[in-house]
């Protein structure tokens, strides 16, 4: 693949014919704001750019482009499945508990560390994701940066 951009020949590479919703939604992902972007983030963006594709067919597509290795599925604590372009390099995630920001980082000593404890643990490690969560220096700067526990969690630790 040139650069981080796939094109077309890589939607056909893996077996899948070039559609104009898969197009888009391939454009979508490389190009919008957020390189993480669920189902529904990429539905709205492209019904506010114009585009009549449903629903059902960005779920479909995505799905598509998870199974032929063109895009990851992320499932943060939110509950729901982000999705960005498979650059065929491993990163971890550091998501914002306040505004939903997520950043991805690369550090080798933890890479050393995680493969360090797999094996002295017995295990050929296959594949591993490190997320952490915290407040954004954004949310941090507008004074955001106190956690708080959502109603009735406190009282169910306390029990």
């Amino acid at each position: 693949m040139e650069s981080s951009k796939l094109e077309s020949k890589d939607i056909r590479k893996v077996g899948l014919k070039v559609t104009l919703p898969r197009l888009k939604i391939l454009e979508m992902l490389e190009s919008g704001d957020s390189r993480h972007m669920s189902a529904e983030d990429l539905y709205k963006a492209l019904l506010e750019s114009g585009e009549e594709i449903g629903l059902a067919t960005v779920y479909r597509v995505l799905t598509q482009f998870e199974s032929a290795g063109l895009v990851n599925r992320l499932n943060f604590e939110s509950g729901h499945s982000v999705f960005e372009i498979n650059q065929g390099k491993h990163h971890d995630h550091m998501l914002c508990i306040k505004c939903g920001r997520v950043d991805e980082f690369i550090d080798d000593a933890i890479e050393a560390r995680q493969a360090a404890i797999a094996e002295r643990m017995g295990y050929d490690m296959t594949d591993h994701s490190l997320y952490i969560y915290g407040v954004c220096p954004d949310c941090r700067a507008e004074g955001t940066s106190s956690y708080t526990v959502p109603d009735g969690e406190d009282e169910a630790a306390a029990d």
